[in-house]
């Protein structure tokens, strides 16, 4: 695998002279960060570094832009609307492919959340049964996985009896619990859930997880446009971003009663609860544990191989060249 290498490596070796100058005129430097979705506990450790101050230990000004089922945060990327953006591996390395030269500069989540949820007396009991019904899956980049998965699988996904019909899903379970789909995609920490809170049991369902079936790919990692990474001041300030997320990730594993609550404060939206975002917490936790930022290689491998196993109609059609750096993680753990 081809790495970037940039002239700022040897700066980032003194990080903190770098900061040093990036203060210099007194004005804490900004980071606008585009989420992948809405204001919720997957993106806790980026909030509690806000609440916390962390941010401010860096001196960075950093905006957090709540995401939604209509946002591509590719297309924010790309039109200068966020320095950088989280973004589900599949998605990136597609928009890589199709001309966007985005670079993942750090990992904080190392494990999937990403499941297929399925009604029991709807006759699925195993992924290959999936023909022939309607799946819900948000759009926008997030069903790569899925149509990969499906590729591997031989069922095309232009409905018919030997394909699945794709419905696209909003912000809720609706298309699940109103029967107008047998399945829908959903995360261990939040749709799952809400199907639960709506009165269904565990046993009404069936449910699948990628990381079950060899086919999970890397969820929610930060990714920056590669022309921006051979600015040294750039990488700095990404370096001193990384090392104020991670800090705020652990401090959220840690306190995820404390972290919930910090979501709620920050949920403009109003539709979040402080119950639902302490579970939603937890199950975060589960997916962030170990992690230090660092992207792991054997991980990226086999997403890209999960990715490229798609047969006829692969998400990705070749391995991508250049598509992750460690010059910033680097920096942001030297210190």
């Amino acid at each position: 695998m081809k790495h970037l290498t940039f002239g700022a490596a040897a700066l980032l070796a003194s990080g903190g002279m770098m900061t040093g100058m990036a203060a210099a005129d007194g004005h804490a430097a900004e980071v606008n960060l585009q989420l992948q979705w809405v204001t919720q506990a997957q993106f806790a450790g980026y909030y509690a570094a806000l609440d916390n101050g962390y941010y401010d230990d860096e001196a960075l000004t950093v905006n957090i832009i709540p995401g939604g089922p209509d946002i591509a945060p590719p297309q924010v990327l790309a039109g200068g609307g966020a320095d950088v953006m989280l973004n589900w591996m599949p998605s990136a390395l597609a928009a890589r492919e199709n001309g966007l030269p985005v670079v993942n500069i750090a990992q904080p989540f190392v494990r999937s959340g990403l499941m297929l949820t399925c009604w029991a007396d709807s006759g699925i009991t195993e992924p290959a049964d999936l023909a022939g019904h309607t799946v819900a899956h948000w759009f926008f980049g997030n069903e790569y996985p899925f149509l990969s998965w499906m590729s591997q699988l031989g069922i095309g996904v232009e409905g018919g009896d030997d394909g699945v019909t794709l419905l696209q899903a909003g912000f809720n379970v609706d298309p699940l619990l109103q029967r107008q789909a047998d399945c829908m995609s959903t995360m261990t920490y939040n749709e799952y859930w809400q199907v639960i809170d709506a009165g269904i049991t565990p046993e009404e369902l069936v449910t699948f997880r990628y990381e079950d079936f060899g086919v999970s790919t890397l969820e929610d990692g930060i990714w920056a446009l590669e022309e921006n990474l051979e600015d040294p001041e750039f990488v700095d300030r990404m370096a001193r971003f990384v090392r104020a997320s991670m800090r705020g990730w652990a401090w959220a594993a840690e306190n995820p009663d404390e972290a919930a609550a910090i979501i709620i404060d920050y949920d403009e939206t109003g539709a979040q609860t402080l119950a639902a975002q302490e579970r939603m917490m937890g199950e975060i936790a589960l997916l962030v544990e170990g992690g230090d930022g660092r992207l792991d290689e054997e991980a990226y491998q086999r997403t890209v191989d999960t990715l490229l196993a798609g047969g006829s109609d692969p998400v990705i059609s070749a391995a991508p060249e250049g598509a992750f750096t460690h010059v910033v993680t680097d920096a942001a753990l030297a210190e």
